[in-house]
């Protein structure tokens, strides 16, 4: 058993990552989209991937660009994305990987 400080210094507040903290993502990765309830009881919609069990959010300026270089470049399989900024004012890049 732990002490309430023991598992407060442990505590990691449960939020979904963003597609920017996965490592590589393949082109052929499973997409999802579903309507969820935020703590409040608030509904919002949420598109997302699943790798090794872990949700990771995909914003739509992602599939914007994923389009944009998957035209130019159709033989891409893999690639990641970069952030910058937090909330509102994220900018996320896609940087091709192979």
């Amino acid at each position: 058993m732990s002490t309430i400080g023991e598992t407060a210094k442990e505590y990691e507040p449960t939020r979904m990552k963003t597609i920017a903290d996965a490592e590589v993502i393949s082109v052929s990765q499973v997409f999802q989209e579903e309507d969820r309830d935020t703590q409040d009881g608030e509904k919002y919609h949420v598109k997302f991937i699943v790798i090794d069990d872990v949700e990771y959010r995909v914003p739509n300026s992602v599939l914007e660009q994923l389009k944009t270089m998957m035209e130019e470049k159709p033989e891409m399989t893999t690639f990641s994305v970069s952030k910058k900024g937090e909330g509102k004012g994220t900018k996320y890049t896609v940087v091709p990987r192979d």
